[in-house]
């Protein structure tokens, strides 16, 4: 994978989390009662997710993303993907259906995302160093 392929993954992967925080900032309680979710769990997805963001735009502004901290990026979006897991095994039984295939979908969207920025760490010249 390129450099600037790995920078546009990174970007593309911010802004989804960017998305998620708008959402759990300004519409935690529509969006939790559209998904069965307490609005509580809606705004600290938001909020995990505007760090997440950060720490993204900070290795995709970098000249050649640090192999170490893309890898982190990968293994937050891992801890994201088990989360989302654990939310619907809790609240499974209030969620409703729309709700659970959201946050599976999500859930599979980030895998996406955390295979591919783990591969893309291993292609950066500084990969050898971390």
């Amino acid at each position: 994978m390129s450099i600037r392929n790995l920078k546009s993954i990174l970007i593309l992967d911010a802004v989804t989390c960017a998305g998620v925080f708008a959402l759990g900032l300004l519409a935690a309680a529509p969006v939790g009662a559209l998904l069965g979710l307490p609005a509580s769990v809606v705004a600290i997805g938001g909020w995990i997710c505007l760090a997440a963001a950060l720490a993204m735009l900070a290795a995709a502004r970098q000249a050649v993303p640090n192999a170490a901290l893309v890898r982190l990026i990968a293994l937050g979006n891992l801890g994201w993907v088990a989360a989302s897991l654990g939310v619907v095994a809790v609240f499974a039984a209030q969620m409703t259906g729309l709700g659970i295939a959201v946050v599976i979908a999500q859930a599979v969207a980030v895998l996406g995302f955390a295979i591919v920025e783990w591969k893309g760490a291993g292609a950066t010249p500084n990969a050898i160093a971390a």
